[in-house]
């Protein structure tokens, strides 16, 4: 890795999958020679960039009807049978301000049962909002609602099913789509992209190839690597426009080392966190479950957006690593008559700073994988504090209006994202960085061996919700909690 020229400041996985080396530009890293899967070895043919359909709130109100069924789709040329929603791979965009009320009419049509999770909004967990502690049986409706705060954080949401025990296969099927909360005031971009990062295995008759025991231990990753439901896919844009691009990790468990070599890129925030100032940045890293939100400053030439492998650790040594491989994602193709550069982007409220808070309560919660017991595949067990999940448990209990500290500890050979429902978490200590500014993140990496500290403000809502590891098989398989405020 090259040397950062001016300082480096490490926010890791988000702090949960991110590392953004910020400061000297024009660093270059890897092969500078375009290349791209599946041995096409030239820029020609490749799709455009296609954009989900995107549906708007109007007047406060934004009312949707999501269908989760079978779809067939062409990806990278052939046909292919994925589960979606409204038929679209990704689903839809949902476009949101602060104060609306999201309804969403959520019909089954799957085999299994599903539910569904607005991934990082902060609304209510109890009834027919964010519970995901409810099940859908096939062929069922459910309708629900979410009133997103006056004061509700703008930033790259997501959504995707959340029903224990079948959220990897849904989610790494293709049942996921992005929402935007939007900011109150607009950021002058030529453009906006949504860029939904998606991996899948297809078997030889185009459906999504199931996992094996082995897949479920390490977390399962897809040969194929996707941007909004294609291979390989094609952006253009003249030098000096200015793209805003809102990046959702979706895969299951693989995390994304990104970088767009030869352009000017800058960070406006990661999940709901928004800096006050964007940062350059060279690389940004998305644990499973993270989201980033980009400008893009456009210069001469042809890039391509890669992601390069990560290690994430081990099983004990057995069996090898579990470091993805790497992908060539996408080509920016910047050509043409230069523009008029944008207006620069206004200064954002700075973020609430938790450090200068009382803490009123502190806990430690240790995920760890282990032999024995009730075993999953491979004879694994993935627990949390010791216990597998359980919807019957209530595991921890906080009191409205607690500013906690949690110690998150990673007992495991493995890296593990650890999300939680409804509530931001602040990340005010993290192996190897020095945190000089409020890191708010949704998905915290804790890396292999290690324990990350957090702060929480558990405001405005009551009622159960969850937290867990966001590699969505050890999720399926136990490594997750219930967390009941009152």
């Amino acid at each position: 890795m090259p040397e950062v020229s001016r300082r480096t400041i490490l926010i890791v996985g988000g702090v949960g999958g991110l590392a953004a080396l910020v400061g000297g530009t024009g660093l270059l890293w890897g092969s500078t020679e375009p290349s791209l899967p599946g041995g096409t070895g030239s820029l020609g043919g490749l799709d455009d960039l296609l954009q989900p359909e995107v549906l708007r709130s109007d007047a406060g109100l934004l009312r949707v009807r999501l269908s989760s069924a079978k779809a067939a789709v062409r990806i990278g040329g052939r046909e292919a049978t994925v589960l979606a929603y409204n038929g679209s791979l990704p689903g839809p965009t949902l476009v949101l301000r602060p104060g609306d009320r999201l309804e969403v009419a959520l019909e089954n049509g799957l085999d299994a049962a599903t539910n569904l999770h607005v991934h990082g909004l902060h609304v209510t967990p109890r009834g027919n909002g964010d519970n995901v502690l409810l099940a859908i049986d096939p062929g069922d409706t459910f309708d629900y609602a979410y009133d997103l705060p006056a004061d509700h954080p703008p930033g790259v949401y997501w959504y995707h099913p959340h029903h224990h025990g079948n959220v990897a296969e849904q989610v790494s099927a293709g049942l996921y789509g992005t929402i935007i909360v939007e900011d109150p005031e607009p950021i002058p971009v030529t453009r906006e992209r949504v860029l939904i990062i998606s991996d899948l295995t297809l078997d030889a008759a185009g459906r999504v190839a199931p996992a094996s025991d082995e897949d479920q231990m390490f977390g399962r990753e897809g040969e194929l690597v996707l941007v909004n439901g294609q291979l390989a896919p094609t952006l253009s844009a003249r030098p000096g426009e200015r793209e805003r691009w809102r990046v959702v990790n979706a895969c299951v468990s693989r995390y994304l080392s990104l970088r767009l070599d030869g352009q000017n890129l800058q960070l406006l925030g990661m999940d709901s966190g928004r800096d006050a100032e964007p940062e350059s940045v060279e690389e940004v890293r998305l644990a499973p479950g993270n989201r980033a939100d980009l400008l893009v400053d456009a210069a001469s030439g042809t890039s391509i957006l890669r992601t390069s492998p990560v290690d994430r650790g081990s099983m004990q040594g057995m069996m090898g690593g579990s470091a993805a491989t790497g992908a060539d994602l996408a080509v920016f193709e910047v050509a043409g008559g230069p523009v008029d550069a944008p207006p620069p982007v206004p200064r954002q409220s700075a973020p609430r700073d938790l450090r200068d808070e009382e803490v009123t309560g502190r806990r430690e919660i240790t995920l760890a994988m282990g032999m024995g017991g009730m075993m999953g595949p491979g004879g694994m067990t993935f627990t949390i504090d010791g216990r597998k999940f359980n919807r019957e448990r209530v595991d921890t209990q906080v009191e409205l209006g607690a500013v906690e500290e949690w110690t998150l500890v990673n007992a495991s050979p493995m890296d593990h994202p650890f999300h939680l429902h409804v509530w931001p978490m602040q990340v005010v200590e993290f192996p190897g960085a020095s945190i000089d500014r409020p890191v708010w993140r949704d998905v915290v990496n804790l890396p292999a061996r290690s324990r990350v500290r957090v702060r929480i403000a558990f405001e405005d809502f009551r009622g159960p919700s969850v937290y867990h590891c966001h590699i969505l098989d050890h999720e399926d398989l136990g490594m997750m909690g219930i967390i009941d405020t009152e």
